[in-house]
Order: C-alpha cells, then structure tokens, then sequence
C-alpha cells in the first residue's frame, strides 16, 4: 500500500500541444493574446459595472460575476500552459493537479448555474416586467449568486474526491495542456468503472437542470415577444437576450459536447480543440459578445473615456 501511494503521489507531466520548438514560440503568443484579451475584456467589464451607477441592476450583477468567473476560469489553466510553452520542465504536483482539477470544474459548473439564473433574470424581465422588482430583490439575487458558487464547489469536490480516490501507478504523462478528468482517468490502474459511470452522470445532471431552466425560460420569453405588436418592442427584447443566448449555445455545445458525448466519437486532437474553446476562448468572447451588443455598456465606457480625457485634459 505504502509503494502504492508513493507512485499515485508523483508529479505528472503534461505533454501539451506539440513538442516542436518553433510551433511552442508561436502557440504561447497566440495564447498569450488570448489571455490577455481574456483578463482585459473580463476586468473591463467588472470596472464599467462597479463605476457606473446605472448598471446597478440585477442584470449586470450577473454579467459582472459571470465576468469575475470567467477572469480566473481561463486563469486555472492559462499561466501553466503558457509556462510549458517556454519550459523544458513540464511537469505538474500531484496536489497541483488535483488543485487545478476542482477549481477548474469550481469555476466552469457555477457558469453553468450562472447562465441559468441569468436566462431566469430574463424571462421575470420580459415576461413579468411590472413584478421585476419585487421579485428580483437584491437579497433574491445574492442569494442565487451564491448558490451557483456553492454548488459549483460541491459539485467539485464530488468529481475531484471520485478522481483522487484512485491510484495513478502506471504512466503520468497527461497528453493534454491541463489536468483534466477524462485524460487522467486513462491513467489510472485501478478500476474505474464508477468513475465512467459517475462523471457522465453527474455532468449530465449539472447541464441538464441548468439546460431545462434556460430552455423554458427562452420558451416563454419567445411567446412574449410574439405577443409584442411593436416592432421597436420585439427588437428591443430580442436585443437584450442575443448576447446571453449567444455566450448559452458556445459554453453549453461545448460542455456537452466534451463531457456526456462518447469519447470514441472523437480525436485527441478534437478534444484538445474543444478544452481550448471552453477553456480559453470562451472566456474571452464572454465579455466581447455582451459589451458589442449592449447599448448601456457601450455608453458606461464612453463615460469612463469622456471622464478619462478630461482628467488627462486638466493635468
């Protein structure tokens, strides 16, 4: 048992991408840029919200904790991988990993139950406009906020307690760019029939309660705006769902795409492909889509700017 435990405790290696020098250069400036882009657009967001005062609505409540989640989201993986680009040392702790893994699947599970609290923020909106108020309190709103947060850490501790409990004694070369699940399971030699039968499951449970929230809330919402003669009010309510529809069909086509499709069905190289969108690129385009199609944000930061030059104007 002591022999076990000693191999199940050494550090893993991830073998990322691709071992060629030239392609490591360029892929770390790729990903750099992305995640640049990536803490820039998502602090963007978090600042124009907390400075202007007409944002302080449940909506951009929201929006800014999906921004806060998603900022360290893409920072659970981005600063390893970026440093392995460079390192010939590519090796990650057995408690690092274990770390990366639920803060990792921390973060991504209270997405999902934020972007189902926001769809419901939508549908009490545009279906229920004169109880918005009431119904959507400050204290309502936290309350769902930090339920999303809760259940993403014991949704965490479940998967990474179920991964952990098995012993890693055959190769600990991880063939992908950060510690996940599915590939490390590949490494275990003990029996991981529980953990194949429980990581579908579980995930399938987390997106689908989430999934079957957003889909009704967008079935009513449609109805409504059906219902809307004007066409400056269709728009107008179309306008304020497109940005969260749009960040719902890239994170959840992903998820679902990854964790509860059949792993045969697809490449290594598919798969890599597919953590990286998740991963880091949506992360990124969170914050681009909502600030591009809102009109209030636009208008919070040409406040900042205008404030910004006046200030640069009086120095």
């Amino acid at each position: 048992m002591a022999e076990r435990n000693d191999t199940s405790l050494r550090d893993f290696v991830l073998l990322g991408f691709t071992s060629a020098p030239h392609l490591q250069v360029m892929l770390f400036v790729g990903f750099l840029l992305i995640y640049l882009t990536t803490l820039l657009g998502n602090l963007g967001i978090i600042l124009v919200i907390q400075t202007d005062s007409h944002l302080h609505t449940p909506m951009y409540f929201f929006l800014g904790n999906l921004a806060f989640v998603d900022l360290w989201y893409s920072s659970v993986t981005a600063p390893k991988m970026l440093i392995n680009f460079l390192s010939q040392n590519k090796s990650i702790s057995y408690i690092g990993c274990a770390t990366q893994i639920f803060l990792f699947v921390t973060l991504g599970c209270t997405e999902c139950l934020l972007l189902a609290v926001m769809a419901y923020d939508r549908y009490v909106a545009i279906c229920k406009p004169l109880y918005y108020a009431v119904i959507m309190t400050r204290t309502f709103c936290s309350q769902m906020v930090a339920g999303s947060y809760i259940g993403g850490v014991l949704y965490s501790a479940l998967q990474t307690g179920f991964t952990f409990r098995l012993s890693f004694c055959a190769s600990h070369e991880i063939d992908h760019f950060f510690c996940d699940i599915p590939t490390l399971l590949k490494l275990s030699c003990t029996n991981t029939y529980i953990n194949d039968v429980v990581l579908p499951t579980l995930v399938a449970i987390v997106t689908f309660i989430p999934v079957m929230v957003i889909f009704l809330s967008y079935v009513y919402i449609l109805a409504t705006i059906l219902r809307i003669r004007s066409t400056e009010g269709r728009r107008k309510a179309f306008s304020t769902c497109a940005s969260h529809f749009i960040c719902v069909t890239l994170f959840y086509g992903t998820i679902i795409f990854k964790y509860v499709m059949p792993s045969s069905i697809y490449s290594l190289e598919q798969d890599r492909v597919i953590s990286v969108i998740y991963a880091q690129v949506i992360p990124m385009l969170n914050p681009l889509i909502y600030s591009l199609r809102n009109k209030e944000v636009k208008a919070a930061v040409s406040k900042i700017r205008g404030r910004t030059r006046n200030i640069s104007v009086m120095n």
